[in-house]
């Protein structure tokens, strides 16, 4: 019988998606990456980085969706404060995002000239979606004195009512350095209780008024669960979002922003790394840190798991009108104001 003619340009896609992949044991499908696996998708992946090429688009990759997005057909990968900045110097005419919808937001505040599609509209977020522009300006009737942080995991409505915005990663220079004592942070309630520690433990007075959002993925983990692992794994490192609880932060090796995290576990050397965080970035990790050792923690999230090859695929064809993001522009100039607030008091690297 003779054998079937394989496909040389499938082929070579198959490859190089292996090469990436196969060291990918942290996948929520359960799939092992093999060839067979990668040239499964391999026509999927080629058609969407033709139709890139074609529209003129880049696609955003957040760390938490699936790794076949990431390595597949991502044109830049990480969190969403940093994907959006290279959104914004890519000066493309389309943006996918594969993340949730106020990552998207934040690339049509930053790229208002782009066309700004999510490949899947119910991608929300627990933390995002637990205070609106409405619940804000109630916040600040309460307390008219106090500065308004946002942090950058809130919607478009909410940074247009902040003064300020902060990511994970510069949220206790930027509020240590604010000249109101009163703040009121919004949406993390956890990242609130975080901050008011460390600020604390550095000697900085301020009054940390918050929200009552939370990540449903990031509020989960217990410090059970961490002295489990600890008498299960001698030598093992904790790495801790900043987005958990208290009690969970105060007991991790590392606390930090996702790619702070990253850095940690690449540079730090341990036997087993135990991340308490989403289960993507330990995919990533597995990718680009393979003599790296981690053991199970990790959750996933249902929101991010919504985007797929192939509707990024669809996205990129003829997206939907639900799928492309707008914005009133009055809200735009006000919110991108709020960020822009935030490039001024970042610290310099």
């Amino acid at each position: 019988m003779p054998t079937a003619t394989l496909n040389p340009e499938i082929e070579a896609e198959a490859d190089r998606l292996l090469r990436s992949l196969m060291h990918v044991e942290c996948d929520p499908r359960g799939r092992t990456w093999n060839l067979a696996t990668c040239r499964e998708i391999a026509p999927l992946t080629l058609e969407i980085n033709r139709l890139k090429k074609k529209k003129d688009a880049v696609i955003l990759t957040h760390s938490y969706v699936e790794p076949e997005i990431i390595y597949g057909v991502g044109d830049f990968k990480g969190d969403s404060y940093h994907l959006s900045l290279m959104a914004k110097q890519a000066k493309a005419k389309i943006i996918v995002f594969a993340g949730v919808v106020f990552m998207a937001e934040t690339a049509k505040i930053l790229s208002p000239d782009a066309i700004v599609v999510v490949p899947d509209r119910g991608s929300g977020c627990s933390l995002a979606d637990s205070i609106d522009g409405d619940g804000v300006r109630r916040l600040k009737a309460l307390y008219p004195d106090a500065t308004v942080v946002c942090y950058i995991n809130s919607t478009a409505e909410v940074k247009a009512e902040s003064d300020v915005c902060v990511t994970s990663g510069n949220v206790y220079h930027i509020v240590a350095n604010l000249p109101a004592r009163r703040i009121l942070f919004v949406p993390d309630r956890l990242m609130a209780d975080n901050v008011r520690t460390e600020l604390k433990r550095r000697g900085v007075d301020k009054e940390i008024i918050s929200s009552d959002g939370t990540c449903l993925v990031h509020d989960q983990f217990t410090p059970a669960q961490i002295a489990e692992a600890r008498a299960q794994f001698p030598g093992l490192k904790v790495v801790a979002h900043p987005e958990c609880t208290e009690d969970v932060a105060k007991l991790a090796d590392f606390v930090g922003s996702t790619g702070a995290m990253m850095k940690y576990v690449k540079t730090t050397p341990a036997p087993y790394f135990l991340l308490l965080t989403e289960c993507g970035l330990v995919g990533r990790l597995e990718v680009e840190a393979p003599e790296k050792r981690f053991i199970g923690g990790c959750r996933l999230c249902p929101y991010m798991k919504l985007n797929s090859l192939e509707k990024i695929r669809d996205a990129l064809r003829a997206p939907r009108p639900d799928q492309i993001v707008t914005l009133d522009e009055g809200l735009r100039v006000r919110a991108a104001a709020c960020i822009e607030r935030m490039f001024q008091l970042s610290p310099v690297d």
